[in-house]
């Protein structure tokens, strides 16, 4: 597993915010044996020591009801987290394990969807937005109208990295994601990897640009169809915002 820490450079940050911490955690898919619920709690231990400014979780919690109590007593070891669904959360996938669980709220976070909230840190407004995963899935979503102009920075909170080709230029500073657990199955080669569940993905894990907005894809800590990873690793993450040149 993979515990990262990732200086992530935005061009119109303001000074104030320069340094800013936020957890990134994704694909937590409860509910199933896996190795998954090991890396998740392990994930979760991590971000709570770190007490970072923002703690934002990014879809795919659940994979079956019986994940929920789990899941609930790890958020509420991370007050004030965003949170935004998955299409597993929904059974909305191929994989015959899921199960749709009715998850409306979790006591002590914040459940976006469609929806935004806005914040103060360091004197500066930090706007946090939330897409459904069943508008995106209809290609409904339209993100940008969530955007707050006179935010400070604007987060978006989405499942599915590709909103973040979608998006206005300027409508959002950053964009977190998951859903492709960086392949899961991989067969590496020199110089990169080929991913079997995926192998056509654009925004595969990491940070990608698109203008002045910044994606960062989680590769996330559970596991779908098989309870294992292969040149894959779960991985928590925690970004520093800098200010860039």
């Amino acid at each position: 597993m993979r515990l990262r820490v990732l200086e992530v450079p935005l061009r119109r940050l303001p000074p104030e915010l320069d340094g800013l911490r936020i957890a990134h955690l994704s694909d937590f898919h409860l509910g199933v044996p896996s190795r998954g619920r090991r890396a998740v709690e392990r994930a979760v231990a991590w971000a709570e020591e770190r007490r970072p400014d923002l703690v934002c979780l990014t879809g795919d919690l659940l994979s079956r009801a019986k994940g929920e109590a789990l899941l609930r007593s790890l958020v509420a070891r991370l007050p004030g987290a965003y949170v935004v669904l998955g299409n597993h959360d929904l059974a909305e996938s191929r994989d015959p394990f899921s199960q749709a669980v009715e998850l409306e709220a979790l006591e002590g976070a914040t459940l976006l969807a469609g929806d935004s909230r806005t914040v103060e840190l360091r004197g500066r407004r930090v706007q946090i937005a939330g897409v459904d995963p069943r508008s995106y899935a209809r290609r409904q979503a339209r993100a940008e109208r969530l955007s707050d102009a006179d935010a400070d920075l604007r987060l978006l909170l989405c499942h599915f990295p590709g909103i973040a080709r979608r998006l206005p230029a300027g409508a959002f500073d950053l964009v977190l994601s998951g859903h492709l657990h960086g392949g899961q199955i991989c067969l590496p080669y020199p110089g990169g990897k080929v991913l079997l569940a995926h192998p056509r993905a654009r925004e595969r894990e990491g940070l990608y640009r698109y203008g002045d907005t910044t994606l960062h894809v989680s590769a996330g800590l559970g596991t779908t169809f098989v309870p294992f990873r292969y040149f894959a690793r779960p991985e928590a993450t925690e970004l520093v915002l800098r200010a860039a040149a």
